[in-house]
C-alpha cells in the first residue's frame, strides 16, 4: 500500500510523465509524447527524483555543426572543388575563374595557396592550369567534404578521430564553415520503486484541489482527494529580518528602560569642550593625538557653551570651587573648539547633566551608540564601535549601587560573574575596569570601565557636588560569545550566508 499512497500524492505533471519514462528516456521524448511544455516536465522530473521514483542525468556535449558558410558549400561544393572543376579543360584567368565558379575575392585567394601548396595548380602567362595532381585530387572526395557531410546531425567535438580532428581544424580557419555550440540534455530512468507507483491505477474521480464552487454544490462528495506529502523538500526562504547586531542593540536597550532609565540622544560629532574638557580630561592627554581620536577638518571649529566655558576652565587652571588643585596649566579655548568624531558615549553624559536641575534628581540615563577611536582594526578592535553608557545621579547613591547595576545588566546578557577591579579614568573617582567571568573561555575578560564622576566633572556641569554614577562598556566584546564570533570584524563583515543563518538573540 506503500506505492498506492505515493501515487495518490503526485502532481498532475508527475502522473502524466512517470508512464512515459523508461531507461535513459530523453526531455525531449517526454515532451514530444505528454504535449507538455519542456519546464514543466523538467519540473515534474525534479519532483520525482526527490521522491526517489526516477533518477535524472544531466550531460553536457560540445558538437560540431554546420555553420552559414558550411550549408552553402555542402550544397554547392567546397570553392577549391569549384575551382579545379572550372579549369579542368582549359587555362583561365583569375577573374574568368571567378566568374565560372561563383567565388568570392577572398575564397579565390585562399584556393591559389591552398592548390598551390598540394601542387594542384599552375600560373602560366596570367592564367590558370590544372595539374595531374590537380585531377587526381578531383577524383575522390576531399577530407573536409567528408567531414562537412558527417556534419549535418553535428558531431561530438571531443570524440573526433584523427582524419576528422584534420578536417576540423582546417575548416574551423575558414570564415562561417563551422560553429560550436554546447548542447545540454537531461535523461531520466524510472527506478523500481517509480515502475510500481506507475502501475498504480488512479480513479477517474481524483481531485487535486477543492475549489469554492465544488463546495457550493457539493460535487466533491464520493470523490478521491489526493494526498499532500509534508515529507517533501520545499525551497529554503529565508525572511527578512533585523542585522544581529541591531537584534542585541534593541535587547540591551530594553534591559535599560526597564530598569527606569532614559535613553540619551546626541550628535557624532562634538567639540573637544564636551567630549574632554567639560569631563576634566586635560588637553596635553595622549587620547587628545590624531593617533587616537578622529578630528574634523571642515568645519575645523564649534562653539563653546557660554554658561560653562569660565567653569570648565577654572577647574583646569586650579580646581575652581571643587576643592581641587586642576592641572595646573593655561586652558586653551582654541583647542577646546575643535571638532571631532565622539570618542566615547561618556559626552552624552555630560551634556545631559548640564541641563538638568536639582528638582529633576534623581535621575537615570543610558544610551547604546556608536564611538569612534583612531585605532588599528583587528581580531580584537574596531575604530567604529557601540558603546553601551550609563549615568545615575542621586545624592543617595554609592559604591554599592553601582556594582548592583552592573552584575543586573551583565546576568541579563548570560554573564552572571561580575567583578570591579581598581582602575584609572581622569573624570572618576573611585575608578573600576568591568570583569565578567567567561563562561566558555572559562577566565575573566575586561568588558569596560566605570566609577563615579568627580566633583571636577558634575560641580561646572550641575551647580552642585552630587554622586553620579557612570560606566561606559563596549558591546561588541559582549555579545560575541552568544553568536560563537571570535574575530570580532566578523560582526559587521555582511556575510549573506552569515546573515541568513546567525540565531536570533534570544536571551
Amino acid at each position: 500500500m506503500h506505492e498506492k499512497k505515493i501515487a495518490e500524492s503526485l502532481h498532475p505533471l508527475e502522473r502524466a510523465v512517470l508512464p512515459n519514462v523508461s531507461r535513459a528516456t530523453l526531455v525531449t521524448d517526454i515532451v514530444k509524447k505528454t504535449d507538455l511544455q519542456e519546464v514543466e516536465v523538467i519540473r515534474a522530473l525534479q519532483w520525482l527524483e526527490n521522491k526517489s521514483l526516477v533518477s535524472v542525468e544531466k550531460t553536457e556535449k560540445e558538437l560540431v555543426l554546420l555553420d552559414k558558410n558550411g550549408i552553402f558549400y555542402l550544397e554547392n561544393g567546397l570553392p577549391e572543388r569549384r575551382f579545379l572543376e572550372s579549369i579542368k579543360k582549359e587555362a583561365y584567368s583569375m577573374k574568368e575563374i571567378m566568374e565560372i565558379a561563383s567565388l568570392e575575392s577572398d575564397e579565390l585567394n585562399s584556393c591559389i595557396g591552398l592548390l598551390k601548396g598540394k601542387a594542384a595548380v599552375l600560373l602560366e602567362k596570367g592564367k590558370v592550369r590544372i595539374t595531374d595532381n590537380g585531377l587526381k585530387i578531383l577524383e575522390k572526395e576531399m577530407l573536409e567534404e567528408i567531414f562537412l557531410k558527417r556534419l549535418s546531425q553535428g558531431l561530438d567535438k571531443h570524440t573526433l578521430k584523427d582524419e576528422n580532428k584534420f578536417a576540423y581544424d582546417n575548416l574551423s580557419r575558414r570564415k562561417g564553415v563551422i560553429q560550436t555550440k554546447t548542447i545540454k540534455s537531461v535523461t531520466a530512468s524510472i527506478t523500481e520503486i517509480g515502475k510500481k507507483v506507475s502501475s498504480v491505477k488512479i480513479s477517474k474521480t481524483f481531485i487535486d484541489s477543492l475549489s469554492s464552487s465544488m463546495i457550493k454544490d457539493g460535487s466533491f462528495q464520493g470523490k478521491d482527494f489526493r494526498r499532500y506529502d509534508v515529507s517533501i523538500n520545499v525551497p529554503k526562504i529565508n525572511a527578512g529580518r533585523k542585522h544581529f547586531v541591531n537584534q542585541a542593540v534593541r535587547y540591551i536597550k530594553q534591559i535599560w528602560l526597564d530598569l527606569g532609565f532614559k535613553e540619551m540622544e546626541g550628535n557624532h560629532v562634538q567639540t573637544s569642550f564636551w567630549d574632554l574638557d567639560a569631563l576634566f580630561v586635560p588637553q596635553d592627554h595622549p587620547a587628545r593625538d590624531v593617533q587616537d581620536t578622529f578630528y574634523i577638518k571642515d568645519p575645523k571649529y564649534g562653539k563653546l557653551p557660554k554658561a560653562f566655558e569660565s567653569k570648565v576652565r577654572e577647574v583646569h587652571e586650579n580646581g575652581g570651587d571643587t576643592g581641587s588643585l586642576g592641572w595646573g596649566y593655561k586652558w586653551s579655548p582654541e583647542i577646546a573648539k575643535e571638532n571631532l568624531l565622539r570618542t566615547h558615549t561618556t559626552v552624552l553624559s555630560a551634556q545631559t547633566i548640564s541641563k538638568l536641575k536639582m528638582e529633576d534628581l534623581p535621575a537615570k540615563f543610558f544610551s547604546v551608540k556608536k564611538v569612534y577611536r583612531n585605532e588599528s582594526l583587528g581580531w580584537k578592535s574596531l575604530f567604529e564601535f557601540i558603546q553601551v553608557e550609563g549615568i545615575v545621579i542621586d545624592p543617595d547613591a554609592n559604591f554599592k549601587h553601582l556594582k548592583g547595576y552592573l552584575k543586573n545588566f551583565f546576568a541579563k546578557m548570560g554573564f552572571p560573574d561580575v567583578r570591579l577591579r581598581p582602575g584609572h579614568f581622569p573624570y572618576t573617582e573611585p575608578s573600576v575596569e568591568v570583569d565578567v567571568f567567561h563562561p566558555i573561555k572559562k577566565q575573566w575578560i575586561e568588558f569596560g570601565g566605570s566609577g563615579i564622576f568627580r566633583p571636577e566633572l558634575t560641580k561646572p556641569l550641575l551647580g552642585t557636588e552630587v554622586p553620579v554614577l557612570a560606566w561606559g562598556l563596549g558591546m561588541e566584546r559582549t555579545i560575541m560569545q552568544y553568536y560563537g564570533i571570535t574575530d570580532i570584524r566578523d560582526l559587521y563583515k555582511n556575510d549573506m550566508k552569515q546573515l541568513r543563518e546567525i540565531p536570533f538573540w534570544m536571551r
